[in-house]
Formats: structure tokens, C-alpha cells, sequence
């Protein structure tokens, strides 16, 4: 089948033609039609599937007929990035519609938002946090609300976000349709699917097995030889364009400096930059002004790079629903895509679970002429933060600076206080 066969609005259909869509992935074979029939739809289908024109597309078509300049439609994303990435999938499947999008969330102006919102708009991308302060502050109406989708709902509840989702729920309209998606469906997200769907359809795209398009492999490694055989591995791998997981923010960013260094192009997404870099570094990976951006899982939500040919897991995730997400932004679109994962002898539990869900062992691998067996550091600093210069307290006009006196010196009193004075001294 193709898209002529759901019989959009010529303006939407319009849109899709331009979007250069010709035939439905299965989520939007499968959705569309109730969506456009009106009826409440749970959608349980991985990253990179389709999902976000399964519900972009016949929500257009709806708000065709009826009122403007009102919130008619309400799409609820974790992250800022993908409330951004379904704002430009809606912009470019509307651009014949006249309808407008805004986004509302953290992290930028809010004054422009509400500008934004005053000219009127039916359709609202937001993350709960920075919609709950406009509705608190009544800068938002949505008294006129029709459609509610909450996109990775999953996420949703693993980033903390349900206490907000239910607050917001108050303040929507009882008739409603209500659109729910998730890659998985853990009992939490079930509870709140039986409270807020309507004699829901559901459908499930193989959402809890990562793509069949993407090949795993393993790289045992020791903890302090990760960054130098992460170097290896690019050197050894055709790559054109590589996303790189890791556990914490801080080490994203270092591991982005340290490949820059080494001479790659590659930068970091991560929760301590301002929206606005993370834009940049979005957008420069997109278009390939970098080749490798190096991520937190938190940040990564809202990564739709098509041509990604390589995840790479410097940490191995703490989950194997982690797994599939993170891998699941390669392999998309039916093009094939490779998944590495560096492993230490500590994650052969989560390695086993894996494994499990992938139905079978995962091959292990080696870089040639990597020397495996290179000591570690006498202290391993790789990714620790430079040490804080030790500044005693000053006492009765003491001085500004240790080791040059100005009147009385501070004597350190408590037996904490001598110890922590005497370590700072020995380390002169």
C-alpha cells in the first residue's frame, strides 16, 4: 500500500509527498486509520520506526476542519530534543496546512514561548516541566484540547516525569482522543494506560527486541584501556557517521575533548549545556559537520539521524531496555548498522541479560595490535576533575594565600582540620 490509500486532506497529503514518503512503515499502516477514526491507540513500536508521522499525520488531517488559534492538539515528549524533532516532523508534513507548532520547554526563554502562544497555535510539542509553570501561570489554554499524545512514554516514567504527567491531566479536557507510544510497557506504564485510554487499539511492532537490521559485538577491555582502544576501533572501522554512549555527563564531555584532540570531529550532548549548543552539536552531527558525537542516555532521546552507521557503548547501559533503545538509532530505515559495546569483567551479568533478549551470545572481539595488557595509571585520573587547590580559613586578618602570613596565621584546631592540613602539606 501507499499513502494515497488513508485519503489525507489534500494539504496534508500535499506534505507528505514533499516529505518524500511513499510507502507506510507498518506502525503507520497500522495506526493511522484508527487515529483518523477518532479512537484512543496504544503503540508499543521501537525507535526509528515511524511513529512520530503515525500520529503527525492523521492529527493534521483532524485539525484540517475546526477553529484555529486554539491548542487543539498536545503532544508530550521527554526530552527537549525530541519535542524538537516532532515540532520539524510536523512543520515539514504541514507546510501546506497553515497550521502552526509551537514548543514549550526548559532551558530557554520563556517569555518568547508565551509570545509564541498569544498568536495562537493549535499544536503544542511541550516536556511536562515547562508546560505545568505555563499552566500555573495560565499563559497556556487548553480548554479546547481534541488530541493528547504522550510520545516515549517509557521514558517518561524513568525520567521521574509521571507525578507531572498526572497533575497535567487535570487541567485537560474528560473528551478527548488520547494517543499513547512506548518501546516498552513496563506495569507502571499499564497502570496509567487502563486510567487514561478509552477502549484504546494496540498495537505492538516487536517493541521490546532490538532491529534485526543491526549486528552486535563485544570488546572486552579493563576500565583504564577503554579510551585508548575506543581510538583503536574508529582507526580500524569504516564509519561514516558514530554516536557514542556513555554513563555520565561528565564523561562525555571528556571523552568529546579527548577525541578532538586526537583529531576527529566530534562533539558531546549532554544535560549541562545550554539548549542552544545542544542544538549546535545536534544539528552539526545531523548534517555531518561532525562525525561523532559522544552522548549521555538522557541527552540521546530525539536523536533521528538516519545515516548513523555505528553505536558505540563506552558504558555498557544499565538496562537491557537501555540496550535496545541506544542501539536502536542505527539500523534505521531498513539500512544495516553495527552496535559495539566495551565490557570490563564487571558487566557480565547485564552482558548475560542481553544476551537473553537478544536470543543468543554475542561475539567477542579484539583490535589487533592493541596491547590489551598495558598497566593502569598508578591513580587512574582519566576522566577525574582537576584537583581543588586547598585555601586555609582565615583567622583574625590571616592570610589570603597559604605559606605568605599577613598578621596571624590560621592554626588548624579540630583534629579533622590538622589531618586535612597536614595531607595538603605533604602533597606540596
Amino acid at each position: 500500500m501507499d499513502f494515497s490509500t488513508f485519503d489525507f486532506h489534500p494539504h496534508v497529503a500535499a506534505g507528505v509527498k514533499a516529505a518524500g514518503f511513499i510507502t507506510p512503515t507498518p506502525i503507520q499502516e497500522q495506526a493511522i486509520p484508527p487515529v483518523m477514526r477518532g479512537q484512543d491507540v496504544m503503540g508499543l513500536a521501537q525507535t526509528g520506526t515511524g511513529k512520530t508521522a503515525a500520529f503527525a499525520l492523521p492529527i493534521l488531517h483532524r485539525l484540517m476542519q475546526g477553529g484555529r488559534r486554539h491548542v487543539r492538539a498536545l503532544v508530550i515528549a521527554p526530552t527537549r530534543e525530541l519535542a524538537e524533532q516532532i515540532h520539524e516532523a510536523i512543520g515539514t508534513l504541514g507546510s501546506n496546512t497553515g497550521l502552526r507548532s509551537v514548543t514549550v520547554y526548559g532551558g530557554v526563554g520563556y517569555n518568547p514561548q508565551v509570545d509564541k502562544l498569544k498568536r495562537g497555535a493549535e499544536i503544542v510539542v511541550a516536556c511536562p516541566g515547562r508546560l505545568l509553570d505555563h499552566i500555573s501561570q495560565g499563559t497556556i489554554d487548553l480548554s479546547h484540547l481534541e488530541v493528547l499524545v504522550l510520545d516515549e512514554a517509557d521514558h517518561m516514567f524513568d525520567m521521574g516525569f509521571f507525578p507531572d504527567i498526572r497533575r497535567i491531566l487535570k487541567h485537560l479536557p474528560q473528551k478527548r482522543q488520547t494517543l499513547l507510544f512506548s518501546a516498552t510497557m513496563p506495569q507502571e506504564i499499564r497502570h496509567l494506560a487502563n486510567d487514561i485510554l478509552n477502549e484504546p487499539v494496540t498495537l505492538q511492532m516487536g517493541a521490546s527486541a532490538p532491529a534485526v537490521t543491526v549486528s552486535h559485538a563485544l570488546y572486552p577491555v579493563a576500565q583504564h584501556l577503554k579510551t585508548p582502544l575506543l581510538i583503536e576501533l574508529l582507526r580500524h572501522t569504516d564509519t561514516e557517521s558514530v554516536l557514542i554512549f556513555t554513563r555520565t555527563k561528565h564523561r562525555a564531555k571528556r571523552l568529546g575533548e579527548q577525541l578532538v584532540k586526537t583529531g576527529y570531529r566530534a562533539t558531546s550532548l549532554q544535560g549541562n549545556l545550554s539548549q542552544a549548543r545542544r542544538q549546535a552539536a545536534m544539528n552539526g552531527f545531523r548534517n555531518g559537520t561532525f562525525q561523532i558525537l559522544v552522548a549521555t542516555d538522557i541527552a540521546a532521546r530525539g536523536i533521528d539521524v538516519s545515516q548513523i552507521s555505528h553505536v558505540i557503548n563506552y558504558d555498557i547501559p544499565g538496562t537491557t531496555d537501555a540496550y535496545i533503545h541506544r542501539i536502536g538509532r542505527t539500523g534505521r530505515a531498513a539500512r544495516s548498522g553495527d552496535a559495539y559495546t566495551l565490557v570490563t569483567g564487571e558487566d557480565t551479568a547485564m552482558v548475560r541479560d542481553i544476551e537473553h533478549v537478544l536470543g543468543g551470545p554475542i561475539e567477542r572481539r579484539t583490535v589487533d595490535g592493541f596491547d590489551y595488557k598495558a598497566s593502569a595509571p598508578q591513580k587512574d585520573t582519566e576522566f577525574n576533575r582537576p584537583p581543588r587547590q586547598y585555601t586555609p580559613a582565615r583567622k583574625n586578618g590571616g592570610s589570603k594565600q597559604p605559606g605568605k602570613p599577613r598578621g596571624n596565621t590560621y592554626q588548624p584546631k579540630t583534629a579533622q582540620a590538622k589531618k586535612t592540613a597536614a595531607r595538603w602539606a605533604g602533597a606540596k
